[in-house]
């Protein structure tokens, strides 16, 4: 057999042994949190280096209705790799110039739901979400509203959020301040104690 012969079955080789490797359970699940410009075009091209790379993606959160304090659009990129190629893919999703906030395992480990109470929709419900994501470093997961007197009176919104596990307090200190520059009563969780 001659060396480029030998060369080739050696590549072929090694190639199985990778592919083997990803299939037996080496697998696991990363979080990349990201910025983007609102352009077209620019979703597709920050997923190209993730699948270039080996990533499988499992879910895209793009919330193209709110904007990052930078003015981006945030997503969120649930994908899965073997270990020893995530830092290549977050590489490649920089080296492709697109933002990224956050790459790591943990993906949001605590859910907390609190209530707001107070004039929430004449205070841009919008905005104070937004804020919730930004300063708190939460997730909205799910948002309930009740106007019985409508939208000018009082309300309240009962707010699910998919927070980083050990964060709770960070998060509600967050959520307190926001309450506070917009006059809205924050009931929180009851968090923490030991069953008796």
């Amino acid at each position: 057999m001659d060396a480029r012969k030998q060369e080739v079955t050696a590549v072929s080789d090694n190639s199985a042994a990778e592919e083997n490797t990803e299939t037996d359970g080496g697998v696991r699940a990363y979080t990349v949190r990201l910025e983007l410009v609102d352009e077209p075009g620019e979703l597709l091209r920050a997923l190209a280096p993730i699948a270039d790379n080996g990533g499988n993606l499992l879910s895209i959160h793009h919330e193209r209705g709110n904007m990052t304090p930078r003015g981006h659009i945030p997503v969120e990129v649930d994908l899965e790799s073997p270990p020893d190629r995530f830092d290549g893919i977050v590489d490649a999703l920089r080296d492709a110039g697109v933002n990224v906030i956050q790459a790591g395992a943990e993906h949001y480990g605590e859910e907390i739901n609190v209530v707001l109470v107070g004039n929430i929709v004449e205070h841009d419900l919008s905005n104070t979400l937004s804020r919730i994501e930004d300063e708190a470093n939460a997730v909205v997961r799910d948002l309930s509203l009740s106007a019985p007197n409508g939208t000018e009176a009082v309300s309240s919104a009962r707010i699910r959020l998919a927070i980083d596990s050990g964060r709770s307090d960070a998060a509600l200190e967050a959520i307190r301040s926001i309450g506070s520059d917009k006059d809205l009563t924050v009931v929180e969780p009851l968090l923490g104690g030991d069953a008796a």
